[in-house]
């Protein structure tokens, strides 16, 4: 089988699967979330948000991967084409095990699947364990998008609750930089799809008035590569990390991809 991925967190599990080698082509963030890639020569596509239908067909693929976040008019593109495409849409953490266990399924490895979702229930069970001794439960506005502000997923507000926070606002929905002040977080997280590590805090907080907030006065302002927590994959337990390091630092060891204002 030959398989197209237009996003990491498909490349991701089918590493993680022992089946890279099924990889026909995949996307640059791909090749930034599995380096050993770009000693293969795997053909580079467009992810599933821009992707060329065309870029595709030559690569041959038996089956195209598809997973959030994509545009329907580049998926309808693809069906268009006639290339079979699997299309994946979590929100949740179990819907990230669901994912994991169907592209096993096709892959004929369900025994690796279980053992991968075995590894994520188990950390993040043990780190609820550890978070939930503390008596504070700091209140935290995680952001996934600036322009307009848009919380993080589901599954990070299910993260932040398990390293001992409690998720400001509804999970994927647009808010404002008032709305943010008005509830004064603990913690201020931020992850901006695309843009790594690369999130400008100090500019964020002057931009947006917010040098009174208590998250500001106390340093626990916080940003986190954004392939750790907008992956839909294992690399989320990375993402945790960071997450229960920011909240509770006095319980986890600090963590070098968390970077703080």
């Amino acid at each position: 089988m030959r398989i197209a991925s237009l996003q990491p967190s498909i490349t991701v599990t089918l590493a993680r699967l022992g089946r890279l080698d099924l990889l026909c082509a995949c996307t640059k963030y791909c090749l930034d979330a599995v380096p050993g890639l770009a000693d293969r020569g795997i053909p580079v596509l467009h992810d599933s948000w821009t992707a060329n239908s065309a870029e595709i067909l030559e690569t041959q693929p038996d089956l195209v991967i598809a997973s959030v976040p994509y545009r329907m008019e580049s998926l309808a593109a693809i069906l268009k084409s006639g290339l079979p495409v699997l299309t994946l849409a979590p929100h949740t953490l179990s819907d990230i095990a669901a994912d994991t266990r169907l592209i096993a399924s096709i892959i004929n490895q369900p025994a690796a699947a279980e053992a991968l979702i075995a590894q994520m229930e188990q950390t993040i069970t043990r780190t609820g364990v550890l978070a939930h001794t503390s008596t504070v439960t700091p209140s935290v506005y995680c952001e996934e998008w600036g322009k307009p502000l848009i919380h993080s997923q589901e599954w990070v507000s299910e993260l932040v609750s398990a390293a001992g926070g409690h998720f400001i606002g509804t999970a994927g929905a647009h808010t404002t930089p008032d709305a943010v002040a008005a509830s004064d977080p603990d913690v201020l997280l931020f992850a901006w799809c695309g843009a790594g590590d690369r999130v400008p805090l100090a500019r964020i907080v002057e931009q947006r008035g917010w040098q009174h907030l208590r998250a500001v006065k106390n340093r626990k302002v916080f940003c986190i590569p954004d392939e750790l927590l907008n992956t839909p994959a294992i690399t989320l337990l990375d993402g945790l990390a960071c997450i229960a390091a920011a909240l509770h630092p006095e319980l986890f060891p600090s963590q070098q991809r968390l970077i703080q204002l």
